[in-house]
C-alpha cells in the first residue's frame, strides 16, 4: 500500500518552519537598520536548539533572544562598570588590594506588533486579476520592517520628532497610541551626549539662547562639524566604543564610528568638494573588511566617521520643542524651542552617531511556533472574506547606565550613542 507524507496546516512543526523562516527574513533585511547588527550566532532560524542567542556586542545594535524562560515580557542587560586603578610597584605587598568589580543591570520590555491585511473576499477574487493572497504577505512583511526601522531609529535619536507622512509606522510622540507603539520609554539624550553643529567650534554641548536652541540656520552639518565630532570622541572620558566590523583587518589601528544623517543633512555633507573621495574612502575600507554590507549604498567615511542616511529624518521645526537632559545625575528632561527665526525655510534635524553596543533589541518567544516573528491567515464570515496578519515580539531601548566618572560621581550615559543637532534647509513642504 503507497502513502503519502502529509503535514496538516495546523502541524505545530509546520507553523515552527513557518515563522523560523520569517524571523530570518526580517533579521537580514537590506536596511540601513539591517546592517547595523551582525547575526545570531548559528543560524537564526535553528531557534529549538538554542537556549540564549546575543549578536556580537561590536556593532550599534545588539539583539537577544532569551527562550529559556517562555514568555517573559523583559529581558536583562548587564554592564561592567569601568575600572581605575594604579599598579603595586616593587615589594609592596599587593595581596588584598584587589580592584573591586561592579555591574548593573537593565531590562528592556517586549510587547506584540501586529499588522493585518485585508485579503478581500469571494466577490473580490472573481471580479479582479490581481491575486491578494499572494501580495498580502510582501506587504504585511513590508510594514513590519519599517516599524522595526523606525522603532529603533527614534530610541537611538531619542526622539520621534515632527516630520510625518505616509510612510510612518510611529506616529509622533503627541498620539495617544505613540507609547505603546514605542514599547520602552523613548529617552532624550543624556547631558554628556547631546550637541548641537556651531559654526566656530565645529560642536558644542547642547545649550540654550533663553528659550530656544542656541543655533542658527548657518549650522549645517559640514566637514568641520565631522572633524569635530572626531576629535571630542577623543578628549572625553569613556566615549562610545569603537564599532568593529567582522572581517575588517584595521578595526583595531583605524577605529570606525557611524554617523547616521538625514537626506536633508546628507545633501549638506555632499556639497563638499571633496564629496567623492569621501566615498571612495569608504570603498577602500571595505576591501579591508571582506566587502562588509555596512558600506553599501550611500555613504562616505571622513577621519574615521563613516557618514549614512538614515531612512527617515529625525525633524523639528521653527516652534516645535526638542527635550533635553538638564543634569548629567538625574534623568530630568526639560524642552527647548527651534527659534522662531528659522521659519518655513530651515528645521533642525538630528544625526546619531553610533558605535559599538548603542542599541539593545529583545525578543521573545511567541504562542506561535515559539518564535518572536509569526504569521496567520484566517477565514471568517463562512469561509468569504480572508484575512493575512504579522506579528513580533520584541522590544527595543538605548543603552544607558549610571556610569562612575573615576571620581565617585556616576553620571548618566548613553553607552553607544552621540546625538548632534544641525540646521537643514527644508526642501519639501513640512509633512
Amino acid at each position: 500500500m503507497t502513502t503519502k507524507t502529509n503535514v496538516p496546516a495546523t502541524a505545530a512543526d509546520k507553523q515552527r518552519v513557518l515563522a523560523a523562516g520569517l524571523f530570518a527574513q526580517s533579521m537580514q533585511r537590506n536596511s540601513t537598520m539591517g546592517r547595523l547588527s551582525g547575526p545570531m550566532p548559528k543560524g537564526e532560524a535553528a531557534a529549538g536548539e538554542v537556549v540564549r542567542k546575543q549578536t556580537s556586542t561590536d556593532l550599534p545594535i545588539v539583539k537577544t533572544m532569551d527562550l529559556s524562560r517562555g514568555k517573559g515580557d523583559e529581558v536583562e542587560f548587564q554592564f561592567l562598570q569601568p575600572v581605575g586603578a594604579y599598579p603595586i610597584m616593587g615589594s609592596e605587598t599587593a595581596e588584598g588590594k584587589g580592584t573591586g568589580l561592579s555591574y548593573d543591570t537593565a531590562r528592556v520590555r517586549v510587547n506584540q506588533a501586529r499588522f493585518p491585511v485585508d485579503l478581500g473576499d469571494t466577490m473580490t477574487t472573481i471580479r479582479s486579476a490581481v491575486d491578494f493572497r499572494r501580495l498580502g504577505r510582501p506587504v504585511a512583511q513590508s510594514l513590519m520592517d519599517s516599524y522595526m526601522d523606525q522603532s529603533l531609529l527614534v530610541h537611538m535619536a531619542g526622539a520621534r520628532g515632527f516630520h510625518d507622512n505616509i510612510e510612518w509606522r510611529i506616529p509622533v510622540a503627541a498620539n495617544p497610541k505613540f507609547a505603546a507603539m514605542a514599547v520602552n520609554p523613548v529617552k532624550a539624550p543624556t547631558k554628556n551626549r547631546h550637541f548641537i553643529a556651531d559654526g566656530t567650534n565645529g560642536i558644542i554641548p547642547f545649550a540654550l539662547s533663553g528659550g530656544d536652541v542656541d543655533m542658527a540656520t548657518t549650522d549645517v552639518l559640514s566637514m568641520d562639524v565631522v572633524d569635530a565630532i572626531r576629535t571630542t570622541m577623543e578628549s572625553i572620558a569613556l566615549p562610545p566604543p569603537a564599532v568593529k566590523i567582522p572581517g575588517d583587518v584595521v578595526a583595531e589601528d583605524s577605529p570606525l564610528r557611524v554617523l547616521l544623517v538625514s537626506p536633508a543633512q546628507y545633501h549638506s555633507f555632499a556639497q563638499d568638494p571633496n564629496f567623492r573621495q569621501f566615498q571612495a574612502n569608504a570603498l577602500a575600507r571595505a576591501s579591508k573588511a571582506k566587502q562588509h554590507p555596512l558600506f553599501l549604498g550611500e555613504c562616505g567615511l571622513w577621519n574615521g566617521v563613516l557618514i549614512m542616511k538614515m531612512p527617515k529624518p529625525i525633524r523639528f521645526y521653527a516652534g516645535d520643542a526638542i527635550s533635553y537632559c538638564t543634569s548629567h545625575t538625574a534623568e530630568t528632561e526639560a524642552t527647548a524651542t527651534v527659534p522662531a527665526g528659522f521659519g518655513t525655510t530651515h528645521a533642525i534635524d538630528r544625526a546619531i552617531l553610533l558605535g559599538g553596543q548603542a542599541i539593545a533589541q529583545a525578543f521573545a518567544a511567541s504562542g506561535h511556533g515559539g518564535m518572536p516573528f509569526f504569521w496567520k491567515e484566517k477565514e471568517f464570515d463562512h469561509g468569504d472574506k480572508m484575512e493575512l496578519l504579522i506579528g513580533a515580539i520584541q522590544g527595543i531601548s538605548k543603552v544607558r547606565w549610571l556610569v562612575d566618572q573615576g571620581n565617585g560621581v556616576k553620571h548618566y550615559t548613553d553607552h553607544g550613542i552621540v546625538a548632534i543637532d544641525t540646521a537643514v534647509p527644508i526642501i519639501a513642504a513640512r509633512q
